[in-house]
């Protein structure tokens, strides 16, 4: 579970990193920076935790009729919602719009697929 967690907080950040609509204020040190996005990703968790599953419910008709693509949305959805969270909370993160988020999405599901095929099961690493 905690190698799940740090390969969600390592998308997220890559995301932050290399996508210019989703962004990261940080003033300091490197690592404050690392544990802001370990925060993030802790509140990306819970979003998608809680969330999810009531948006996939509220959405199944749709989500048939585009053949599960539609959880595109759903995932940008969710971003921004985490986005929303972090502003509250006093978290320097954020997603600019709705088409960064569809993009970060995209992104951050591509690369946690990537990154999860080298873990298995229990969290042993494959070669």
């Amino acid at each position: 579970m905690i190698i799940r967690f740090l390969v969600s907080a390592l998308s997220l950040g890559l995301a932050t990193w290399l996508l210019p609509g989703i962004w990261l204020d940080y003033v300091g040190e490197p690592a404050d920076a690392a544990i802001t996005m370990l925060i993030v990703a802790a509140i990306f968790g819970l979003v998608n935790a809680v969330v999810k599953p009531i948006f996939v419910f509220v959405t199944s008709p749709l989500l048939l009729i585009t053949l599960g693509l539609f959880l595109l949305v759903i995932n940008a959805a969710l971003l921004m919602l985490t986005s929303w969270v972090c502003a509250q909370m006093g978290v320097p993160w954020g997603v600019d719009g709705f088409w960064d988020a569809v993009l970060g999405a995209l992104f951050v599901s591509t690369v946690s697929f990537i990154l999860n095929s080298f873990v298995g099961r229990r969290g042993e690493v494959h070669n």
